[in-house]
């Protein structure tokens, strides 16, 4: 079999899209945008303005110091010989055939005279030009860097907005570290593109245009010669410029990887040192971080060949400027002071484009960013408001689920199979079965965190893809099975939901879920500050605020996903005692471990592999079910009061 040389991975051009659409923050500041590049231009003109200044200011000492020659040599040179040499003189001077000796020494004195006065006017001119262009640049740093900042802050904003707004299948595929580099250190590079390089890139134009202008101006002969060098530079700048974003997309993923094994070590920080695994994690981490410093040195030895080049071809159209330049002062047809002025306008030519390098290490490491940023907020959400979504009034209750089937990913195997039930207002319905059931998938679908992949869900007869998120889950009180408390006192916990809720409110939530006697042993009470994650308190005191954060909203409708796993018994019936006053007048969906917490529950449903495969009260399944008696009785051996939790390997051998 013929071998096949392996492909080598297609080139990406710079993505001018991204960039485009990041530029484009700048229009939301029309005015103050324009004022750097105003500011910029006063003083590239500034800069510009000095050369011939410095000229003049040569060419004045020059013809000072050969008017004093002159005027010598006039004095010195006998008559008879000053008739003869005369010609050769005036032809050097570039003075009219017709000047007589007088008419020289007379020059020459003037000359003289005068060259310390364009001395000093041109040296004052040369300072204030100085004072005029650092006026200029600073108000040009100044307002770009706050305008770069502005397109951040509405960059992030933007991005963190649409991360809230993104469903639960798009946080499935991707990682926290990834969301969280893109949202930090890409806006940055971007900023920093926006605020100095495209500034940087704006006033290299303004100062090679000028540059090239003056010198057409001054010296076409000279000019020619350096003008073959410029395509060669911007030949070698589109070259490597074209070759870096790819390598600066594969630096920021590598730092994505590197910053997602950093916050999953320090999130399960505790995990780790409980089972000594603190070698192999730094072991992960260095290969991490290996791979990353191996795509900085690819990307730097890239750029350790490009600004090489870029000197020596700086250094190529010098020498030639030096050479022919020479030349010409040798037959007299350019003055020294015209020479410098040229040179220097030179390097004003030359210097922009060897800042090309780092505009172009800039712009390639936005692109990439810009890139990713992007990716986000063009992200397609699976959950969205549809066109014409109509606000959904205060609810009865009533929850049905028409034959509903739900795949986490399309050609994906189910996890619900065709199913349906309804709930009549003010009942409590109790979801059973082992992990990986479904239940959790249930309760998730009725607020829209997942959409049904066939089938519906009807609140009321609405079917919830044709009422507003926001009105959906305004009447939907959720206690989750993860409890997640974020940093802040308990106050702003319990009132995470509704932040004008007044304390007598969120100490009456709390007195409801059981917290307010725990919260009140605390120095600060309601006021105690939360750790990271609610690191400060244990599981059943987070729990508990969960459950009070959640009956604050006073909801129509309430989901309790095994809310009471954390608690001792005690507590438990403290919590139970509270949820089924609270539980009264709401339509409230409970999974639980323990059968003692359902038994009262109007409607059980037993789950097993996606399907309900029984329905009813406690009494009506312990006549009809196997399953649900072979659940009540294995967790009830023993144990009359129902400590014993549920067994998910007991239901599944009573299913099977």
């Amino acid at each position: 079999m013929q071998n096949r040389m392996p492909r080598r991975p297609q080139r990406q051009p710079l993505n001018w899209v991204a960039m485009r659409r990041a530029l484009n923050y700048l229009t939301h500041y029309r005015r103050e945008a324009a004022l750097p590049y105003i500011f910029l231009f006063i003083a590239t003109l500034s800069m510009l303005a000095v050369p011939r200044l410095l000229s003049a200011m040569i060419d004045g000492v020059t013809q000072g110091v050969t008017a004093d020659t002159m005027l010598s040599a006039l004095q010195k040179i006998p008559p008879a010989f000053l008739s003869q040499a005369l010609p050769k003189m005036l032809e050097f001077l570039k003075l009219p055939a017709g000047t007589t000796p007088a008419d020289l020494a007379a020059r020459m004195a003037a000359n003289k005279a005068g060259a310390p006065g364009v001395l000093v006017m041109s040296a004052v001119a040369i300072v204030l030009f100085a004072i005029f262009r650092g006026i200029f640049s600073f108000l040009q740093a100044y307002w770009a860097e706050r305008n770069s900042q502005s397109v951040a802050y509405d960059m992030r904003n933007d991005l963190f907005a649409k991360i809230q707004r993104l469903s639960f299948s798009y946080h499935d595929r991707n990682q926290t570290g990834q969301l969280m580099i893109r949202a930090t250190d890409d806006i940055e590079k971007v900023r920093l593109f926006i605020g100095q390089g495209l500034l940087q890139l704006a006033g290299a134009a303004v100062l090679i245009v000028g540059a090239l202008i003056i010198i057409f101006a001054t010296n076409v002969q000279l000019a020619l010669v350096v003008l073959p060098v410029l395509p060669v530079a911007f030949v070698l700048f589109a070259f490597f410029g074209m070759f870096s974003q790819p390598l600066f997309i594969k630096v920021q993923q590598r730092l994505s990887a590197l910053n997602t094994l950093l916050q999953e070590n320090l999130a399960g920080i505790k995990v780790v040192q409980a089972f000594v695994r603190e070698k192999s994690e730094q072991a992960r981490f260095q290969t991490a971080a290996d791979q990353l410093m191996k795509q900085q040195i690819t990307v730097a030895r890239l750029f350790t060949i490009l600004f090489p080049l870029t000197f020596m071809v700086a250094n190529l159209g010098q020498s030639a400027t030096l050479y022919f330049g020479g030349r010409q002062i040798i037959a007299g047809t350019l003055t020294l002071g015209q020479w410098q002025e040229f040179t220097l306008y030179l390097m004003y030519l030359f210097f922009p484009m060897a800042q090309f390098g780092f505009i172009i290490t800039q712009l390639g490491q936005a692109a990439a960013s810009a890139t990713r940023i992007f990716e986000i907020l063009d992200a397609r959400n699976d959950v969205t408001d549809k066109p014409g979504a109509t606000v959904l009034p205060a609810v009865q209750g009533r929850v049905t689920f028409e034959n509903v089937t739900f795949r986490y990913f399309p050609g994906g195997e189910p996890v619900l199979k065709d199913v349906s039930f309804e709930t009549q207002p003010d009942q409590t319905v109790a979801l059973l079965g082992a992990t990986g059931s479904g239940k959790t998938t249930i309760i998730n679908l009725i607020p829209r965190f997942y959409d049904a992949s066939e089938g519906r869900v009807t609140i009321d007869g609405r079917d919830v893809r044709d009422v507003t998120l926001d009105s959906l889950r305004a009447q939907i009180g959720i206690v989750l099975q993860e409890t997640n408390l974020f940093s802040g006192t308990i106050r702003d916990n319990i009132a995470f939901g509704r932040s004008d809720a007044t304390p007598e409110e969120v100490m009456e939530a709390a007195r409801a879920a059981a917290a307010h006697d725990f919260i009140m042993s605390f120095p600060q009470g309601y006021d105690t500050p939360v750790g990271e994650r609610g690191t400060t308190l244990s599981g059943g005191q987070k729990q508990r605020i969960a459950i009070a954060r959640a009956l604050l909203l006073n909801p129509h409708i309430l989901i309790l996903d095994d809310s009471t796993s954390s608690v001792d018994l005690k507590t438990e019936k403290q919590i139970q005692a509270a949820l089924d006053k609270l539980m009264k007048g709401r339509t409230s969906f409970v999974i639980a471990q323990r059968i003692s917490t359902v038994m009262k529950a109007d409607l059980i449903l037993v789950m097993d592999k996606g399907q309900i495969v029984a329905r009813g009260t406690h009494a009506e399944l312990m006549e009809d079910s196997a399953i649900y008696a072979e659940i009540y009785n294995s967790q009830l051996v023993g144990d009359t009061h129902g400590e014993t939790e549920f067994r998910p390997d007991a239901a599944e051998v009573a299913v099977a």
